[in-house]
This record gives structure tokens, sequence and C-alpha cells, in this order.
């Protein structure tokens, strides 16, 4: 491509979504160009699933398949159908008129016809002393994602949170854990009442108002939870076999500098069943749209979304 080569369709992200949407983008035809990213929302190209290990719920590995592989293979899919791949992180772009134009870290600037926004969301989490030491040996962000491993099985766990996600995570691990405990860091949920009265009616979660974790313990794997009373200062430790954030998630929009139609919280906003932005030509898909399932499996299915869409949308700028 020269300098003033326009893209039929540019990439933004590489996770489950982004990989899916280049599949079947290159299999039309429409060589698109993938900017995977380099540690893009602090996580490595590939997205969310590079930091996870045993991933039991994608369907077609009946074995289960760690994340990292999973997403090696999904690379592997997008190139052998002519995907051409960069690992470099879109900063900026310009989506005020067609071509788009997309800017590099480093200053490399890319123009495209149409693009596919598929830069997913970070769980948050919290800068606690034992966490990145036990990230992934009992420590998640995601309770669907990982609550079902052996792992976190007949032991005591703990979630971080006071909102509706907090309360469907505590409820999801009450199938798994011995016992559940909620930190709760006021004296009340932000939850929607349905979810509070839901927490409150299983006997096997108990809610600790007014509750901060202090630091995470455990050697090899996560043995417990330090905890301190907000009011008093009080420390004390709880039994546990996992901990599980359930504060929020932040999507990965930053760089798009509000030129895109957006919730409060910064996720895109699309067309009911599809995946068209407010912007004609940009097509959003993944868990930068999506702050309701959140699953490997969902965001592919929105990526094989944004290609069909974005193919027949430059097949219609074609034959006008």
């Amino acid at each position: 491509m020269t300098q003033e080569s326009v893209e039929n369709v540019v990439i933004i992200g590489s996770g489950p979504a982004g990989h899916t949407a280049a599949v079947y983008a290159a299999r039309a035809d429409l060589a698109p160009l993938m900017y995977e990213g380099f540690m893009a929302g602090n996580v490595a190209a590939g997205g969310q699933l590079t930091t996870t290990t045993d991933v039991e719920n994608y369907p077609g590995f009946p074995e289960g398949i760690q994340g990292p592989e999973l997403m090696d293979q999904m690379r592997k899919q997008s190139t052998r159908f002519g995907t051409r791949i960069k690992t470099e992180t879109i900063a900026k772009v310009d989506l005020s008129e067609r071509p788009f134009r997309a800017w590099t870290e480093s200053g490399t600037e890319v123009k495209a016809h149409s693009l596919i926004i598929a830069t997913g969301a970070t769980a948050k989490t919290l800068d606690l002393p034992g966490v990145d030491r036990l990230w992934q040996k009992g420590i998640s962000a995601c309770a669907i994602c990982d609550g079902a491993l052996p792992i976190f099985r007949q032991k005591p766990l703990v979630v971080v949170g006071g909102g509706d996600s907090a309360c469907e995570e505590s409820l999801y691990l009450s199938k798994f854990g011995s016992e559940i405990h909620m930190l709760v860091r006021r004296d009340q949920m932000r939850a929607s009442r349905i979810m509070q009265q839901r927490v409150h009616d299983n006997p096997k979660i108990t809610v600790h108002w007014n509750t901060l974790p202090e630091e995470v313990l455990g050697n090899e794997l996560v043995s417990g939870v330090r905890v301190k009373d907000k009011h008093t200062g009080e420390l004390r430790d709880l039994d546990a076999g996992g901990l599980f954030f359930a504060i929020g998630h932040q999507p990965n929009t930053t760089f798009l500098d509000g030129q895109l139609e957006m919730d409060e919280v910064g996720y895109v906003i699309t067309a009911p069943d599809s995946t068209r932005t407010s912007v004609e030509g940009v097509f959003a898909c993944g868990d930068v749209k999506d702050k309701v399932y959140r699953q490997a499996v969902t965001a592919a299915g929105s990526g094989c979304m944004a290609a069909i869409e974005a193919e027949r949308w430059l097949a219609e700028q074609a034959g006008n």
C-alpha cells in the first residue's frame, strides 16, 4: 500500500471480537488490516483472555484450553486468510469525514473506508498487596468465566463490590463455593432491590458492611483475604480460596475522544441488533459495546456481525 492508499477496513483490537471480524472480513476479500495493540489498556495483544488460564466455556474445546493458546489459535486463523496484523496501538482517530484516519502511538497514519472497533474493556481491580503475585492463582475479575473451575469448588470465596454485578457474581459463585463473603465498602449496596433481596435470601452469602479488602494472603494460591472495618480500622483475616473483583469494567474508548455516541461509562452505543455506531461506516463489537454478557463467545459473535455489516456497507457505497 502506498502512503495515499485507503484500506477497505481497519480493525482496531485483537480479542475474540477483533479476530472473528478479521476472519470474516478476510474471507470476504476485504484484505483487513488489524492493529492488535501493544499493551493497550495494560493488556497484551489478544485481550483479556491472554490473562486467563483455563477456558472451559468456549465451544469446541471439551477439555478446555488455556486463554493465551486460544488467542494464539485465533491469530493464526486470521493471518491464514490474509489479515495483516500490526502490533501497534491506535492512539487517536478522526471520524469527521471519510476516509477515516487513525494514528498509532508512534504517529503513523492509516486511512480506511470503514472501521471496526474491537478494543474491549478492562476489568477494574484494586492495587492490593498480593494481587499481582496471586493473579489467576485464586484471583479473578469474572466469576462466570472462572467460578466453576476446580480451584474454587467447595472453598470459601470473597467478592468485592456492592452493585448488581457483585450480587450476580456472588449468587453464581454460591453454586460452587462453600460460602461467599461479599465485601461492601458502605452501609448499603448500589445494587437493585431485587438483587439485594436475592443475596439476602441466599444462606451461603454473608455481606460484610463497611468493609475494605487490605491484602490477599497465600503463597502459591490464595488462602485468605485481610479486611479492614472502615469505621474502626480493625483488621481481620477471612479464610478464602478465591477473590473476585466485581467493581466494574472500563471500556477502552479513550482514543475515540467522544466521536462516537457512548453511554455514561464509555461503552460505545450501537443500533439494536447491530454493530452500527452513530457514525456511518464505523462498527463496534465485543466488550467495547457489551456491558451485559462480556464473554468470549458473545464477543466473537458480534465480531462476525461487524464484519458482515462492514462488507455490506462497503458494497452499498461502491454501488452508489
